[in-house]
C-alpha cells in the first residue's frame, strides 16, 4: 500500500511511542529546498539559537508527550554538499528532540548494507522509503510482512553509530570541506 498525503502524515504523528528512521543516502532531492541549499553553498547559515520551524515545534510536542523520534544516517567522508547542508538542520532538530545518530562507514564495512531507508513506527509497522538514483522520492510504501527484520535493522544502527553532536566534535571538518 502506497502512503501519500493525509495517510502519510497520520502515519507520521500518530505514532504511539516512537518513529524512527534509517537514512542511507548521501543526497535527497527534495524541490522546496533547492533555494536553501543554493543559499547554504553561498554561505549563508541558519542561526542555531534562533531557529524555529514547524518541524521544531513539532519535535518539541512530541517530546512533551513522551514519545521519540529519530533517526540513524549513514554516511561516508567526505560529506556531500547535501548532506554539509542537512547537518546545518541536525543541530536544530537534535535540540528540539530528534535522536539523531551518524553511520559513519568511510573506514569500515557497512553492517546495514543494502537496507534501503525507511521509518519503523512503534517497532511494529514499517514503511519503505523508495527513491531514484538522484535522491528524488517515488513512492512511501507500508511494508506488510513481519517487522522483525527493520527492528534488527534499528538495533544495529544503533549500535554501530555515534550520537550526532558527538560525530560532528570528531571530524568538525565535515561541516565546512
Amino acid at each position: 500500500m502506497l502512503l501519500d498525503g493525509e495517510d502519510w502524515t497520520a502515519k507520521v504523528q500518530g505514532f504511539e511511542q516512537e518513529a524512527w528512521r534509517l537514512e542511507t543516502l548521501p543526497w535527497y532531492r527534495v524541490p522546496s529546498e533547492d533555494g536553501d541549499i543554493r543559499d547554504f553553498l553561498a554561505g549563508h547559515r541558519i542561526d542555531p539559537q534562533g531557529y524555529s520551524s514547524g518541524y521544531t515545534e513539532g519535535l518539541r510536542r512530541i517530546r512533551a508527550a513522551g514519545r521519540s523520534k529519530g533517526r540513524v544516517h549513514i554516511v561516508t567522508r567526505p560529506l556531500t554538499d547535501y548532506l554539509r547542508f542537512e547537518f546545518m538542520y541536525y543541530d536544530v532538530h537534535e535540540a528540539a528532540g530528534d535522536d539523531i545518530r551518524i553511520l559513519d562507514v568511510t573506514d569500515r564495512p557497512n553492517p546495514l548494507e543494502g537496507v534501503q531507508d525507511f521509518w519503523l513506527f512503534d517497532r511494529s509497522e514499517v514503511v519503505l522509503m523508495n527513491y531514484e538514483e538522484n535522491g528524488t522520492q517515488i513512492g512511501r510504501e507500508l511494508y506488510e510482512g513481519d517487522p522483525a527484520p527493520y527492528v534488527e535493522y534499528q538495533r544495529i544502527a544503533l549500535a554501530e553509530s555515534v550520537p550526532f553532536r558527538e560525530y560532528v566534535n570528531r571530524w568538525p571538518s565535515n561541516l565546512t570541506s
